[in-house]
């Protein structure tokens, strides 16, 4: 058994409310990973809507990672959602045209969307119903992000985050324990051997699951 195909849109085929992300991406600038679903009460092909201000000029990417879960309605607020604060006013005067774009002639339009980056969600990130992400954040490999919470700054691997702005609750285990299962990234493991070793990514035997890494030829 090799589990699940990930390249199945809806790999429960009762509930088609739920799909495997990546088969449902259109737009060249969100990549998203292996197994990795969304879950929405209406439609799933809601999530490139839920993607919001992500302008192609700009360039900015959403990158998402491997057995990511992300319930309905998560949104993420993309570069073009920035305006600039450092002059009187924030409004982007020259995006309307009618002259007003020749009088900031020499200015690049995208000076006016301040880029933080990148959006990166790790691996084995869990994303509760109506959360926020903010532009530019970075969520580490298996951390939970709390049902509206409003994530605006890096969240930690294996954190607990929830509220509005978000603060960690809890890590999910001990520093070194984060460390241990951050070197064994069991999610870069081929299909065969994660189905082969499931009771140990069901449990909290990180010793087991160290013991195995290097096993079956992997």
């Amino acid at each position: 058994m090799h589990g699940p195909d990930p390249a199945t849109l809806h790999p429960l085929p009762h509930h088609r409310r739920l799909v495997f992300l990546k088969n449902l991406i259109t737009r060249p600038n969100i990549i998203v990973g292996d197994y990795t679903y969304y879950d929405d009460l209406d439609d799933p092909a809601n999530f490139e809507r839920n993607v919001l201000y992500h302008f192609d000029f700009l360039g900015d990417r959403l990158i998402i990672g491997k057995f990511c879960a992300l319930a309905s309605g998560v949104k993420f607020i993309m570069n073009g959602g920035n305006h600039e604060t450092a002059p009187i006013s924030t409004y982007p005067f020259a995006i309307f045209g009618g002259g007003w774009e020749t009088l900031m002639a020499g200015q690049d339009v995208r000076d006016k969307y301040p880029s933080k980056g990148d959006t990166v969600v790790g691996h084995d990130v869990w994303i509760g119903h109506e959360a926020t992400i903010m532009p530019g954040v970075h969520i580490g490999n298996g951390a939970v992000v709390a049902t509206k919470a409003v994530v605006t700054r890096h969240v930690p691997a294996y954190a607990i985050v929830a509220g509005n702005p978000a603060q960690v609750l809890r890590f999910r285990f001990d520093e070194a324990t984060v460390e241990r299962l951050n070197r064994l990234a069991w999610w870069d493991w081929p299909a065969q051997k994660i189905t082969r070793h499931l009771h140990l990514l069901n449990a909290a035997d990180v010793d087991a699951l160290e013991q195995v890494a290097g096993s079956d030829g992997w």
